[in-house]
């Protein structure tokens, strides 16, 4: 728990946590292996989970035999997923919404996602949530993906906090462990389709049952009054 621990701001993964679109990501990852005559497996995709946009466009190109292809591999993916966004395919999860902005109220909230830029601002465009951020980071923007402690830094810079004032919603093993190296404490609301593995489990200060839980959970770490 947190003692003593004062915290000030509050970052969110987004994938998993805020929408249900892990099953969407595989889809294009599939079918642009398959478009290259190459299955796509769970394995793969638990492989590439928390990576960059960069990083798994590698895998993926690297997958189908053509390495030279990994900027093309990034772009009909991101593409066909934030054609699916745009669609309504990648709802808000059951309690994301009140969890979000109840927090934000209270102090400012960032993103830090692996997903590329342009699937993260479809989602927040879609769903009427970008006031709401004070920062926001895709993994692409840093040096290194999840598991590295580098996009939830970057975050809590952004928000102008250290990260030992910082708490983290995350639902994924390599999300638990980037967050958890950065120092900030975390909570975990883990993913029932992909769950994290017991190590990262076991780095979660807070294991949520669900998003109610988790809001009960951070509205008690946090200080009274509103965020102005």
């Amino acid at each position: 728990m947190t003692g003593a621990q004062t915290i000030e701001g509050v970052v969110f993964d987004l994938d998993g946590v805020i929408i249900e679109s892990e099953h969407l990501w595989e889809e294009v990852w599939r079918d642009f292996s398959e478009s290259r005559g190459r299955p796509w497996e769970l394995s793969d995709t638990l492989a590439v989970q928390g990576m960059s946009s960069l990083e798994w466009a590698g895998y993926l190109a690297g997958h189908v035999g053509a390495p030279g292809d990994a900027d093309l591999a990034r772009d009909q993916c991101v593409s066909g997923l934030v054609g699916r966004i745009r669609r309504g395919d990648a709802g808000l999860l059951p309690g994301a919404r009140e969890l979000i902005t109840s927090v934000s109220a209270r102090v400012p909230i960032a993103l830090a996602s692996s997903a590329a830029r342009p699937a993260i601002d479809a989602v927040l465009q879609h769903h009427g949530l970008t006031a709401l951020f004070t920062a926001v980071v895709s993994s692409e923007e840093v040096p290194r993906g999840k598991p590295s402690p580098d996009v939830y830094l970057e975050a809590v810079a952004r928000l102008g906090i250290s990260p030992g004032n910082g708490l983290a919603v995350e639902d994924s093993s390599n999300g638990i462990r980037s967050a958890y190296a950065a120092g900030l404490l975390v909570v975990g609301i883990p993913n029932a389709t992909y769950p994290p593995k017991a190590d990262a489990v076991a780095l979660a200060d807070h294991l949520a049952a669900d998003h109610v839980d988790a809001r009960e959970f951070i509205l008690a770490q946090l200080p009274e009054g509103v965020h102005q």
